[in-house]
Parts: structure tokens; sequence; C-alpha cells
């Protein structure tokens, strides 16, 4: 019997592990690298051991620090989780040979799986050797890894090179191996996975059909359960040919194979030989544990020999700190409340208070839902996440209530190219005119040096806030009764928490939150502007700014000032919460100014460079 577990991760899927484990009597042990010393996975931990350090390089992905670390603790067991050294071989025997229970496949499965190229021999399929015109698009994995890292489309045979070398970077600081592989890419197919879990004895589920096709950057953002629209008989061919690479390699635990699909014709792509982030939706939909069952096979218990029936739909969202509509930009600040309704299901690594760093990736929370149908479970996750409040970094919350709730995903007809389509509209914005108005009142509230009843109206009062990109000056004016009154609205309430406000015969009540200067009237984020500008904040045109903190990764070759550059031509290379970033040049021009050197680190709003344009 297992007594007490390591969890060899960090953040969402580390508390998500040690839930289960509380709830099976089962001690906990969390590492941390300096730059999660406070966070949740490490205060909700029975342990924690420090891995100094904060670059994963020196932190998640020394298992020979965390093997030191589950001895010290106490602990018999350890469990991967997703990403870092879960699907690691050498890190999964370090930790059998020293005499601890790996809560995972034996590390010869992971060996045959763990290199994308090695599994598709294994089952027949040769990636491409050489790239011709022809073969385009092709698309540039790592071979060790996933979630999107060293992962490149490559539409133009001369930009093969380039992207090679940026896969591999990504790879090597994401896994530790910058192997990457070229397969041909299937435009607009759709991402469709199956959940497997098998014994040490022989017996092997396969656990339905997720689909996982609305992706930014090849990182999945909505999943759902089962697959909608796939036929009885894909469905079986999927189901087979996952349970046929299970038995190949001998697996045991649970694991996902992932195809794409086009029609009515399936493409293998890979095997993940660990939990994935969007197990939860597999959970609703089968009624099951899978961290328990997974520690109920590494115990060498059986599993029943068919799995439990699937009821009803589920639907997954990841919440992340990013900015959809600035190219997906990642986001880093503290989370300052962070609410979801309890009709759906949260697994977070974050608690109101918390700092989103740049070190790790910029996912705050997954929220599912599960329901009868698809369409009532698509309504109570979209609904739930309108509802929610979010107040800190910018994350793409409206963009996942806009894609829940548009016609190519309801009508279940969306793939992988669906954010490639949509993403202009999706992130149109759309704030609420009477945002303004509401967080203007609320900072009023109790303002007025007078107080009570007054001989006369008071002058008119005129507060400046952006919103969605753009300026906003609102008026407003105390009344000689003490309350407040707008031009056009009647006020019913304000204070410095709730405003309720009455316009075209429709009363709204709004939530207002401040933070500094960041004000959350419900869904809508606005910025208080100060009465006079600051002249230190003004910057030349052209300019440049770090649209993130990061370290300066990569400088364009033979960039220097007074290079004449291109409009959309990369300068320069940000890599923060292991992605890398690039920074074009806003028109045509001249390079006047670069203000940064390679590994230099720079915070948001770092000026990088100026651009002259061409006039």
């Amino acid at each position: 019997m297992i007594t007490s577990v390591l969890v060899a991760n960090r953040g969402e899927i580390a508390c998500r592990v040690f839930r289960t484990c509380r709830e099976l009597g089962i001690r906990t042990v969390a590492v941390y690298s300096d730059a999660d010393e406070n966070a949740l996975h490490v205060r909700v931990a029975d342990a924690a051991v420090r891995l100094p350090g904060a670059a994963p390089a020196d932190t998640y992905l020394r298992g020979d620090l965390i093997v030191r670390a589950a001895l010290a603790a106490g602990a018999d067991a350890v469990h991967p989780g997703y990403g870092f050294l879960s699907e690691n071989p050498g890190f999964a025997r370090a930790v059998l040979d020293a005499g601890l229970v790996w809560i995972g496949p034996p590390p010869e499965a992971i060996e045959a799986m763990a290199s994308k190229t090695r599994a598709k021999e294994l089952l027949g399929i040769t990636p491409l050797r050489e790239v011709t015109e022809g073969d385009l698009p092709v698309l540039v994995k790592a071979a060790a890894g996933g979630g999107g890292r060293g992962m490149r489309v490559v539409r133009r045979l001369a930009d093969l090179e380039e992207e090679l070398t940026a896969a591999r970077a990504e790879a090597l600081a994401a896994f530790g191996d910058d192997e990457v592989f070229v397969e041909p890419y299937v435009e607009d197919g759709r991402h469709v996975e199956v959940q497997i879990l098998a014994d040490a004895h022989g017996t092997v589920w396969a656990l339905g059909t997720r689909d996982c096709s609305l992706q930014r950057r090849h990182q999945k953002v909505v999943e759902e359960a089962p697959a909608p629209g796939l036929s009885p008989g894909l469905t079986h061919e999927l189901h087979e040919t996952a349970e046929r690479a299970a038995r190949a390699v001998g697996y045991t635990g649970a694991g996902t194979v992932e195809f794409l699909v086009a029609g009515d014709r399936a493409q293998f792509l890979e095997m993940n030989t660990r939990l994935q982030v969007e197990h939860p939706v597999t959970e609703a939909v089968f009624g099951i544990d899978l961290v328990a069952l997974q520690i109920r096979v590494a115990e060498g218990h059986t599993l029943d020999d068919e799995p439990p029936r699937a009821h009803g739909h589920a639907v997954e969202a990841r919440l992340y700190a990013e900015d959809p509509a600035q190219h997906w930009a990642p986001q880093t600040g503290t989370l300052h409340r962070l609410a979801v309704p309890d009709t759906v299901r949260l697994d977070t690594g974050y608690t109101d208070g918390d700092p989103i760093g740049v070190h790790y990736d910029p996912l705050i929370a997954k929220a599912v839902a599960h329901a009868p149908t698809r369409a009532e479970a698509i309504r109570k996750l979209s609904g739930a996440l309108d509802r929610a409040a979010i107040h800190g970094p910018v994350t793409n919350r409206d963009l996942l209530v806009r894609s829940l709730r548009h016609e190519e995903f309801t009508s279940g007809h969306m793939d992988t190219g669906f954010y490639g389509r949509h993403l202009a509209e999706l992130t149109e914005p759309a704030p609420d005119p009477y945002a303004p108005l509401a967080a203007a009142l609320a900072d009023a509230h109790g303002r007025s040096r007078f107080g009570g009843w007054r001989n006369l109206p008071s002058q008119p009062q005129t507060k400046r806030y952006t919103m969605a990109g753009e300026e906003h000056e609102v008026r407003y004016r105390h009344t000689r009764a003490g309350g407040l009154e707008a031009d056009g609205v009647r006020v019913l309430h304000a204070d410095a928490r709730l405003v309720t406000l009455e316009a075209d015969g429709v009363r709204r009540t709004y939530t207002v939150a401040r933070h500094g200067d960041d004000v959350h009237v419900d869904g809508t984020t606005l910025r208080a502007l100060p009465r006079f500008p600051d002249p230190a904040a003004q910057h030349a045109p052209g300019s440049l700014l770090a649209p993130m903190p990061g370290t300066v990764v990569r400088i364009a070759d033979g960039l220097t000032e007074g290079t004449a550059v291109q409009a959309g031509q990369p300068l320069l290379w940000l890599e923060a919460m292991k992605m890398q970033h690039q920074i074009t040049a806003p028109a045509t021009g001249t390079l006047n100014a670069l203000r940064v050197s390679r590994g230099q680190q720079v915070e948001l709003g770092t000026l990088l460079a100026v651009v002259t344009a061409t006039s």
C-alpha cells in the first residue's frame, strides 16, 4: 500500500493529485522552485522540499534532485503529473532504482513511445526525412514532449531551417531534449484522442473519445468528451488502434493516444505516456477518478474486465493568463480574485492574491461542466465562466465564453483551424458602455467632503478610464440630497462595491473591485487614468515595448542600429512561460535604437528598440 506520494510537478496538476491523495488517506509531498516558494501546491502539501533555482532546467527537470527529495521526505511513491519529466524514461528508472513506487507506465513503455518518431515507426508510420515543396505544409514537432512546445507549422520551404532552430530551442528548454521531427500537416482536421488505462495483468480500457480541436499555438484550449459526430465505425477504429499501441509496449497506468481526424479518416499522431491536462472530462463522463485508478494500478490491483459505462457529456475550458488579441501574449501579475460559480468543477493551482510569474505555463485553471447532453454542458460552462470574477492579469475568459457560444462550436463542426478563422471576431472588444460610470460612482462613494444634504448640487465631477484600448471620460455629480446622478442614467444605488443603474427602463447591478489603478466591473476591466499624464511615460513613435516580462533569447542576425527593416520582419525573440515570442518591426524603415542584448531580462513595457518608419 502506498502511504506517501511526492508529485514531481507544480501548480494545478500537483494540487489535483494531492486532492485525490487526501481522499485516499495518503500523505503528500511537494517540490518547489524558488519562484514557487509560496505557491498553492506547496501550501496544501503535507511536506515540501525546495529545488534551488527558478528555471525548469535547474529545478523540475532535475530528476536526481526530485528523487533525493522523495527519499528525504519519506515518500514511498512518485507521481509525475504532466509535462516536465512525466515522459522521461530515465527519470522513471531513477525512481524505481531508488526503491520507490512509480505511478506511471514502465520505463520501457515510456521509452518506446516517448520519442514520437519511434512511436510512429512502432505502428508502421515513417516521418518525413527530407522535405520538398510538394510536402508543404509540414509540422515540426518536438520528439520528447507535447503541449505545443517545440511545434511549428511551415508553409514555405525557405522558413524550414529557422523554424527547426526555434523548435529545437523550445523543446530543449521545456523537455531537456532538442530532438524534433517533421510530418505532413493536415489543414483543418480535428484533434481526437482516446484515454486508455491498463493494469499489469493484461486488461486495457479504452475510455471513450475526446475532441480537443480548439487550439492556439498547438495547445488545447477547449476539450470535450465524447468527441461529437464520430461514426461508430471510426470510434471502434480509434479504440482498436489505442489498445494496440498500449499492448505493443506492455503499457500500464493512464495514457492517451492522439489522432488527427479528417472526415472518416484518422491519422495517428502520438501516444502520451502520462495523464493529460484534459483528463477531467473523461472522469466526469465515466464517473471515475483517474488519479485514484493510477494509484491502484501502481499498487498492483486489477481493473474490472470492462470499463464503466459513459453517461452524458463534459466540456473543459482552460483559463490562461494571456491576451488572445495580442498574439496570445502571456500575462503576469497578481491574481487578486478567482471566483468561479460552483456549478462547475474548477482545477487550479492559484488562490486569491497569488502571483502569476514568468517561469512557467500561463494556465490559471480548468473549468469543467458535465450535463446529460452536449448543449446543456456547453451552456452550463459558458454561463459559469461569464459570471466568474477574475481580477488581475488579462485572461482569455471572454474568448472562452465566445468560443463556447459560437455556432461552429455549438453545432459540433469545429476543427483545428477554428481560431485561425475566427480569432478577430472572437476578440472584438465589446465592453459594457456603463462600466466606466459604475467604476466612477463606486470610486466616488463617500468622497463628498460635505456629506448628506447640501444647499446646491455640486459641480460635475470628471474621471477618465481606458477600456478595451479606448479612453472614456465619465461625468457625474453629487446631488443636494447627498446622492449621485449622471446624465441619462438613474443612479439607484452606489457604494464602493455595488452600483445599480437604470437606463432605458432596464435596471442593472454592477459589482466593482479596484486593485491599484485597475478597476474590475463585473467582467470588464478598466484602467483609471491620472488627471495629468506623466510625461516620462511617453515613448517615441515606432517604439517596441516588451509585451511581457521575459528573457531576450535571440536577436536577428546582422541587426544593428541603422539597419533597414521591413514591416513584420522578426527583430528579436523573447522567452516567457516556456514559449518564444517574436517581436517584429511595426513598419518599414530604419532601426534607430536597439536597447537590449541577448540574455537580458526585461520587464513588461521595457523599451526594446525603436523603428523610424520610412516617410
